[in-house]
């Protein structure tokens, strides 16, 4: 029993199941264009990553710790550059309080006269 189908042959389908065909056919293609753009991307990073490794690999011991020493160099040296404009601040605050205790001296000796020009008028 042979199947025979002839051009003038009519299939009829509800519209309804014919755009559910379409949607599924179109949310088939939309997911396999993000799946190998995901895979691209995966394929992509981990070349780069082999690339990186490999170039490490082919640096001496030696070049990677004075790599290391260098960055503690930076590190200590960007410690120190912050201690250093604190202890300006400070520098400020003592030049500060050194003129105000100056002030202070220089009142109390005022006082000073005045509690004995007090002291020999009675």
């Amino acid at each position: 029993m042979a199947l025979k189908i002839s051009e003038s042959a009519s299939v009829q389908m509800p519209m309804k199941t014919v755009a559910s065909l379409i949607v599924l056919v179109a949310m088939g293609v939309i997911g396999y264009t993000e799946l190998t753009g995901r895979l691209v991307s995966l394929e992509t990073s981990r070349e780069l990553m082999q690339a990186d490794l490999l170039k490490k690999s082919e640096q001496l011991p030696v070049d990677q710790e004075q790599l290391m020493l260098l960055e503690d160099l930076y590190k200590t040296t960007e410690k120190i550059e912050k201690r250093i404009e604190d202890m300006m601040h400070n520098k400020v605050n003592i030049q500060f309080l050194q003129k105000q205790m100056e002030k202070a001296l220089v009142d109390i000796e005022v006082l000073k006269d005045k509690v004995r020009a007090n002291g020999k008028t009675h």
